[in-house]
């Protein structure tokens, strides 16, 4: 079958009739008609003012050409060379500029190798030049923190009016009773301490309310200017132990624990006890965020040697009477621009109850350490204070009645004692003339002279 047969057969076009647009009259007809015949030539066609405009256009534009065309005929040789070579600079064309331009360089470049032969001659290197910058900076750093330090302590002085105090610091002599009144503002006013503390022993049966970490770190400082509780305490340097502990020269590890105790708001108000924060205080005082207040005690001299010779296994009259001006005497002069509450293992001893409760009042009203949460009762002074606990209370009293040996001042007498030197020996000698000086300063103590600020201190040697 023809493929053919299934192809269809084209259609024829058909016509359609032409649909007759309408012609537009009026107005409108003759305006399109106008645009219609409009010629190219029409839309460049210039009147007066379109003339004028390209005048001034064409005579500013000449004008600026005139004004630039000196520079553009700048030569590189006008140019000088040296450091600004390539920067856009006007034409130098004064011959004695660009001399006087070649001598100072050439007086530059012979001041520095000058300069450079110097510094040859002498040895001064750039790392020598840093060593010496940085050694200046660190002395006036150290000049301006002083200086800062003293200021803010002066401000702090007059008892730290206005200043608020999140804690208190004991200050006391070894053997001085700070462990027997610590308990008393602890258990019986509700001051925090904190832990974990060092527990009793048979030379303090109630505890002693201080805690290992801040114990530890204070023998750190001490030991790394080799100096012991009961040894060189005259040598501590504050200022060297609070720069290795910046460094990281000396182990912290413990005192963080304490600081971070110290430091927490949470814990106000804490009491802080350690016999040696009278020597490493103004260590502390360094690092801690606020200014504690301070409650300092003293006790008998020739009682604290004692209760010393006792517990120490045969440590030397002479040796604790040294101890004790010396640890007295950091004590204040270290507490100079703080707070100070003051009292005595005697006037405890006497009145335990108002004594402690004065003690407390005085912190709150006085250096505005908030009270505590706890109120003390007679039933918690019977419990914890134990007149037998006095160990030399008794052996004093022998000699309260014993021969005068020096008046001092009024009211102020040293008496015979019993001392462990054959009288008249050098060390028997050298043993009373402790015992003179401390009670001297046990007896400014008593009328309270010792806490001015002109008092004079003996001097000691180690």
């Amino acid at each position: 079958m023809p493929k053919d047969v299934f192809r269809s057969e084209p259609k024829a076009p058909v016509a359609t009739a032409r649909k007759k647009t309408p012609r537009l009259v009026g107005r409108r007809a003759r305006k399109k008609n106008s645009l219609m015949h409009q010629s190219f030539s029409s839309y460049i066609a210039f009147g007066y003012q379109s003339t004028a405009c390209m005048c001034c256009f064409f005579t500013l534009y000449i004008l600026l050409l005139v004004c630039i065309f000196p520079m553009l005929q700048t030569t590189p040789a006008e140019i000088p060379q040296g450091p600004l070579e390539g920067a856009h600079l006007p034409r130098v064309k004064n011959e004695r500029l660009v001399k006087a331009a070649s001598n100072l360089r050439s007086s530059a470049s012979n001041l520095r190798s000058q300069f450079r032969k110097w510094r040859e001659g002498n040895s001064v290197t750039d790392k020598s030049l840093l060593q010496e910058t940085a050694t200046e900076f660190e002395e006036l750093k150290k000049k301006r923190y002083s200086k800062n330090a003293s200021s803010f302590t002066k401000s702090k002085n007059s008892n730290n009016q206005g200043i608020e105090t999140s804690g208190v610091i004991m200050l006391g002599m070894h053997r001085s009773g700070t462990s027997m009144l610590s308990g008393l503002l602890v258990q019986g006013i509700g001051y925090n301490v904190g832990g974990p503390l060092i527990g009793a022993a048979f030379d303090n049966e109630k505890g002693f309310f201080e805690r290992v970490d801040v114990v530890l770190q204070n023998d750190e400082f001490m030991k790394s200017q080799n100096i012991w509780w009961g040894s060189r305490v005259k040598h501590y340097d504050s200022e060297k132990a609070y720069e290795e502990y910046k460094s990281g020269k000396i182990n912290f590890s413990e005192g963080a624990k304490g600081l971070e105790f110290l430091n927490d708001k949470k814990n106000t108000p804490w009491l802080q006890k350690d016999p040696r924060m009278c020597i490493t205080l103004k260590t502390w005082l360094k690092i801690l965020d606020n200014p504690p207040a301070i409650v300092f005690t003293y006790r008998h001299p020739m009682e604290v040697a004692m209760s010393l010779n006792k517990r120490e296994k045969d440590f030397p009259i002479e040796s604790g009477l040294r101890l004790w001006i010396l640890y007295n005497m950091a004590a204040i002069r270290n507490s100079a621009s703080l707070c100070r509450v003051f009292t005595s293992n005697d006037m405890v001893l006497a009145k335990p109850l108002e004594e402690t409760q004065r003690i407390a009042d005085e912190l709150t009203s006085k250096c505005h350490l908030p009270p505590g949460t706890k109120h003390m009762t007679q039933e918690q002074i019977d419990v914890f204070i134990d007149p037998n606990l006095q160990h030399n209370k008794k052996q004093m009293k022998k000699e309260k009645n014993g021969k005068i040996l020096q008046e001092i001042k009024k009211g102020c007498v040293i008496r015979e004692y019993q001392s462990q030197y054959d009288e008249g020996s050098a060390s028997y000698k050298r043993e009373l003339a402790l015992y003179k000086i401390a009670m001297e300063i046990y007896c400014d103590f008593e009328s309270g002279d010792a806490y001015k600020d002109n008092y004079q201190w003996p001097g000691l040697s180690e």
